[in-house]
């Protein structure tokens, strides 16, 4: 088993969720992913869409390291509450 990023923090468990998916695409709503985290997320990531985007690198937050490390981009839709992450092989490589 592949250890998570050090840089995920308190999103590994999320990481290791998304990367351990055979599926290209991976659907969660907030709920899911606060369940996976064992605890809520905090108010930014259900009003602010700079907290779902990957900073450039080196300044990648504990977040963005946990799906770009997993080769996933998340596609966030506040009004459904919902985080579609899409593969993409070219994410995780910084």
């Amino acid at each position: 088993m592949k250890p998570p990023p050090p840089n995920a923090g308190r999103y590994q468990r999320l990481h290791v969720y998304l990367r351990d998916r055979f599926a290209n695409r991976v659907v969660l709503t907030f709920a899911e992913i606060e369940d996976l985290l064992g605890s809520p997320l905090p108010d930014a990531a259900r009003t602010e869409l700079q907290w779902w985007e990957i900073p450039a690198a080196p300044l990648a937050s504990e977040q963005s390291e946990a799906w770009t490390s997993a080769h996933r981009r998340a596609d966030v839709n506040f009004r459904s509450g919902r985080v579609v992450f899409d593969r993409d092989e070219s994410l995780g490589t910084r």
